[in-house]
């Protein structure tokens, strides 16, 4: 059964970086898409960026430019480059996986979440 695994969470000044991982076991299908999410209290779920099978990427408008997805192994660990963070960016970041090959940013389309992770920036 597919397990996702967040890490690298944390606060961090205005400006600064972070970089979040997601551990990916478990999974069996040939193709599928990683997302990272992210919800602020009291605002919903928002997609932030993805990586599909063949390293496609895509990004919120919100985030083009300071924040970028990789992967290594296959998609068994993804990452996502945190730069010049904003207070505004504050949230839960949350990693999950779709079957398929095609991008989304559309929370719904992912079937599976890890626990979530806390990122603050402030100071």
């Amino acid at each position: 059964q597919l397990h996702l695994v967040e890490s690298g969470g944390g606060l961090v000044q205005p400006g600064g970086s972070l970089r979040l991982s997601c551990a990916v076991s478990g999974f069996t299908l040939s193709a599928y898409t990683i997302g990272w999410f992210r919800q602020a209290p009291g605002k919903e779920r928002e997609g932030v960026a993805c990586i599909s099978f063949g390293g496609h990427t895509m990004y919120a408008d919100s985030v083009k430019g300071r924040f970028t997805v990789s992967d290594e192994n296959g998609k068994r660990t993804v990452y996502l480059q945190m730069n010049n963070l904003r207070p505004e960016d504050t949230a839960i970041y949350y990693c999950a996986a779709a079957s398929g090959s095609t991008g989304s940013l559309t929370a719904g389309d992912y079937g599976r979440w890890g626990q979530g992770i806390q990122v603050t920036v402030s100071g």
